[in-house]
């Protein structure tokens, strides 16, 4: 681990005005970022230290919205009244995360900026363009069996690793945050970025920006909704491939449809191809896994992992089917 000088933030203006040096970076929880400073990924010169931030309240507004703020742990958001009977799909990705220790050290703000898990980005004896830029990925050529099969590029296939990102996407969160010149707010669909030519650079954060909340649009169908985990042993794991699903179903047709894969992706995984395949189909099988096929009809395999392609669309069929009362 670097050197580095250590400033604990009393309010957001004062946090952003101290992160807004260079090589500064916050920390909350710091069940990621410690890991890569010790492991010499992240280097910051300032560590900028945010848990002092009145950012820890979840609010339902009189509409249905959700704001929670970005230093709500994962446990507190995970076992919210409003969030198991109005949104399970986030309840349960966020307890299907790390573990229970992590699971309350780990804030909300903190799990969207998470990153990669692939074992040639941790390990600085591998080239790794994601770590340094232009330097190579190891994960092409090498043992890529946990590795993304969507949107990767030639210079990236690591795989983004949140469980509670995954559900958020599905559900349309928009995150705010606020910087030297303001507040705004991002879609979730655009905060993380895709690997393309620059996979080092993981999302649209200007740097010294602060998330502050995220905020869950109501979705009146949100109660309906279901995450499920596939993963190499029952806890403590990542992804090999998940799914996020609500549906809006009247009589024997789906209405509307959200949808999310997660351990597939390069980012949060929203479907609107198989969101689009569902709206007004039967509530079947069938349509089930036709929605799976136009999921995963861009999905590139590599030489270790091209199994993931199918266990993925049976993952979203099998969490469809929990939804959708086709068991």
């Amino acid at each position: 681990m670097e050197p580095f000088k250590f400033i604990k933030a009393v309010d957001n203006n004062s946090a952003v005005l101290s992160a807004s040096a260079a090589g500064a970076k916050f920390i909350a929880g710091g069940t990621n970022m410690v890991d890569l400073m010790k492991l010499n990924i992240e280097k910051p010169s300032q560590v900028v230290d945010i848990n002092r931030l009145k950012l820890e309240q979840i609010e339902t507004l009189p509409n249905g919205t959700i704001h929670i703020g970005a230093l709500v742990k994962n446990s507190d958001l995970a076992y919210h009244p409003g969030i198991k009977k109005n949104y399970p799909v986030l309840s349960e990705a966020l307890l299907s995360g790390a573990s229970p220790q992590l699971r309350n050290m780990a804030t909300v703000g903190g799990n969207l900026l998470q990153r990669t898990r692939c074992p040639y980005f941790y390990d600085t004896t591998f080239d790794c363009n994601k770590r340094n830029p232009g330097s190579g990925c190891a994960a092409i050529g090498g043992y890529n069996r946990n590795n993304a099969v969507l949107g990767a590029s030639n210079k990236c296939i690591a795989t983004h690793s949140s469980d509670m990102c995954v559900a958020m996407a599905a559900l349309g969160a928009i995150i705010h945050v606020q910087g030297e010149h303001g507040t705004r707010t991002i879609p979730f669909a655009d905060f993380h970025l895709l690997p393309g030519e620059t996979p080092h650079i993981e999302n649209t954060l200007k740097h010294g920006e602060l998330i502050t909340s995220v905020e869950i649009p109501a979705i009146s169908f949100g109660s309906k909704s279901h995450y499920l985990k596939v993963r190499d042993r029952a806890s403590y794991e990542f992804a090999l491939a998940s799914a996020a699903v609500a549906l809006d179903i009247s009589g024997d047709r789906i209405q509307s449809a959200r949808i999310a894969l997660g351990g597939v992706g390069t980012k949060p995984w929203r479907s609107l191809v198989a969101e689009k395949v569902l709206m007004g189909a039967l509530n079947n099988a069938q349509s089930y896994r036709t929605a799976a096929e136009a999921a995963l009809s861009a999905a590139r395999g590599y030489e270790h992992n091209s199994f993931k392609i199918e266990l993925a669309k049976r993952t979203l069929v099998r969490a469809l089917t929990t939804v959708g009362g086709m068991v």
